[in-house]
């Protein structure tokens, strides 16, 4: 149904894709791999119409074609749902899956005599999200809709439009367990009418539950297409990395922590988290798990100063802080790497060097000047350290990968030389190789000292790189287990309160 054959583009010097090839057929699910930065994106743009690649062949239903802009890809039967949907919340569903392209009927009354066919856009919506076997209300409007349901209201939008090829663009990544379910069923349904999906994950149990084939790129490259019957998670690892990774890593529960370095009491925000008490020593990883919305960013934020909290105190190195202060939290030493580090951890239309440096001005400044010298020397270092891939370090940190990113944040805070990390979902939308190397970096700092307060929703990497695990269910704290006791099930056990009694030693 479609074909890319060697697509190259480049953006200046940086050389985005060097050989892009994916071959789509109808009724069925393909799943596109790599890290990030080997080319995905820009391969999923050009089928987009986005870009025009510099080399290669575009070929839909065997006729090669040229897309000038997203209208041509979508008159191509191209259609790519995003991973954050942008639907008009003051619009319905219906006037969202129609947006530009609204039916019209005669209306003598009006100058023109034609005007929007409401009626009709709601009885079309409603005959898709029929198909899709999805209940949603086409009168409703889109604000409050989840992201599940916005990205089914995407994906009604396609098929409105007669899209043959539908491109997935990291579609589970901000979704509970029960909307990926939902959201795979859609996909088995398009499937099952003839629609080639591309879905494009960093899940490899989800590549492995939905997709038939997959293609794997590396460095801007195609490296494999196969099958994915007889092929195995280190398989598609070894192809998207070129080496084999570790499953756990041995100095994980392994070490002997420290005195205190963060030590948070019987801390409280009404209606958000009750009564929260916890410690972290130097040189230890302690994992905060729970289901979404269990109240676990809540209480990084309120530790970090960001929100304000009702009761409790939080102590660093036996300095109290002063509540809802971050300045205060800075000072005493901690760093705070969030979970959107697109909207929170970053400022993306500033250089990669102005990012790095943005926690250290301070430091950096002579005279009521930043020195621009300083700050490009400090964002090399780290960049060096942490393996940063950059074109030059003045380029916008939004023309780097999100695994790229997410190392920019890192180095941003990692430049203070902090005695106590928090970080909020650290591997959150990047590929398998720079997670592994996010793991390593956590797992270096606390053999430095720092104590390291995490949050995830992993399980694996919950259990891969912890020393201790704490578990939050609806706003309170219910069980703890060490690294050499702990299990997926009993984690998941106590998130879901099947064990309120599970073994909590009081969270110290």
């Amino acid at each position: 149904m479609l074909e890319l054959q060697h697509a190259a583009k480049s953006f200046g010097a940086v050389r985005a894709l060097i050989d892009g090839s994916v071959q789509l057929r109808a009724g069925e699910v393909h799943a596109l791999l790599g890290e990030n930065g080997a080319g995905k994106s820009t391969l999923v743009k050009i089928l987009a119409g986005v870009h025009q690649p510099d080399t290669g062949t575009l070929t839909v239903n065997g006729k090669e074609v040229t897309l000038h802009g997203p209208a041509a890809a979508r008159a191509a039967g191209i259609a790519v749902i995003y991973q954050e949907p942008t639907l008009f919340p003051d619009l319905t569903v219906a006037e969202n899956m129609f947006i530009g392209r609204q039916p019209l009927r005669s209306a003598s009354w009006i100058k023109g005599g034609r005007r929007i066919d409401r009626r009709a856009m709601q009885v079309e919506a409603a005959v898709t999200f029929k198909r899709l076997g999805v209940p949603l209300d086409p009168a409703r409007l889109a604000r409050g809709l989840s992201i599940a349901d916005q990205q089914v209201v995407e994906i009604g939008k396609a098929l409105s439009l007669d899209a043959q090829v539908i491109v997935m663009d990291e579609p589970t990544a901000a979704l509970s367990a029960a909307e990926v379910d939902r959201l795979f069923e859609v996909v088995r349904t398009l499937k099952a009418q003839g629609t080639a999906v591309l879905f494009i994950s960093h899940r490899l149990e989800e590549v492995f539950a939905i997709c038939q084939r997959a293609t794997v790129m590396r460095d801007g490259r195609h490296v494999l297409t196969s099958d994915l019957a007889g092929l195995t998670a280190k398989d598609l690892v070894r192809a998207m990395v070129g080496r084999d990774l570790a499953d756990r890593p041995s100095e994980a529960g392994a070490g002997t922590p420290g005195e205190p370095v963060l030590t948070v009491s019987r801390l409280t925000r009404e209606g958000v988290f009750t009564d929260i008490s916890l410690t972290v020593r130097a040189g230890e990883i302690v994992a905060l798990a729970g289901l979404v919305g269990s109240g676990r960013s809540e209480v990084a934020r309120a530790v970090f100063g960001i929100d304000r909290y009702d009761a409790g105190e939080v102590t660093v190195g036996g300095q109290r802080l002063r509540r809802a202060a971050p300045t205060a939290a800075m000072a005493a030493g901690i760093g705070f790497v969030p979970e959107d580090r697109r909207q929170q951890g970053l400022v993306m239309d500033m250089s990669v060097q102005q990012n790095v440096a943005l926690a250290s001005l301070g430091r950096l400044r002579k005279g009521g000047l930043i020195r621009s010298s300083a700050e490009r020397a400090m964002a090399a270092d780290w960049a060096a350290r942490l393996k940063i891939k950059y074109g030059r370090l003045a380029d916008p940190v939004a023309t780097l990968s999100g695994g790229n990113q997410q190392k920019v944040v890192l180095a941003k805070w990692l430049g203070r030389r902090p005695s106590v990390l928090i970080v909020d979902e650290p591997t959150r939308g990047i590929d398998v190789g720079t997670k592994a190397e996010v793991h390593h970096l956590l797992t270096e700092l606390a053999r430095s000292g720092v104590g390291v307060l995490m949050i995830s929703s992993e399980l694996p990497e919950v259990l891969g790189v912890s020393d201790r695990i704490l578990v939050m269910r609806e706003g309170e704290l219910v069980a703890e287990f060490s690294h050499a006791d702990a299990s997926e099930e009993a984690i998941m056990s106590a998130a879901m309160g099947q064990h309120e009694a599970a073994g909590r030693e009081g969270a110290q």
